[in-house]
């Protein structure tokens, strides 16, 4: 791997490490989201610094070109966060429906109560009200 290629694939994943904990520092990525992205930059990082990892890798993989070793690690990497990312899409997806559904029933009982307490409302006016008819049915 030339030296130009190997400092900016340092450049490039050193720089993914300091943007992901920069934005844990920031509270804009959960911690349980960032230790997957911290464990990928990292070994990236690691195969990135260390020449003769990455050349013994592509050479087990049957890779010609090394740098191109790295490239399908960062993918193999990407597909992992992306089947991470589509189960947690998938659970919050089902927990949402499950909580419109609740909110339904919730509604549909306080709509309930309200009708229940306007009869009775009603009734209670009716009632109060009969004795003052009753005295004007009189005279």
């Amino acid at each position: 791997m030339g030296l130009r290629i190997q400092l900016l694939s340092i450049v490039v994943t050193g720089g993914l490490f300091v943007i992901v904990f920069e934005l844990v520092r920031r509270r804009k990525l959960m911690e349980r989201y960032a230790l997957l992205w911290l464990f990928a930059s990292s070994v990236l990082l690691v195969l990135a610094v260390w020449r003769g990892l990455l050349n013994d890798l592509a050479r087990t993989v049957g890779i010609y070109y090394a740098p191109s070793a790295l490239f399908a690690v960062a993918f193999g990497f990407i597909l992992v966060l992306l089947l991470h990312f589509s189960l947690v899409i998938s659970r919050l997806a089902d927990q949402n429906k499950v909580l419109a559904q609740r909110l339904g029933l919730l509604q549909q009982r306080l709509d309930d109560q309200e009708r229940r307490l306007a009869r009775m409302t009603q009734r209670d006016a009716a009632d109060a009200d009969a004795p003052d008819r009753e005295l004007a049915r009189h005279r």
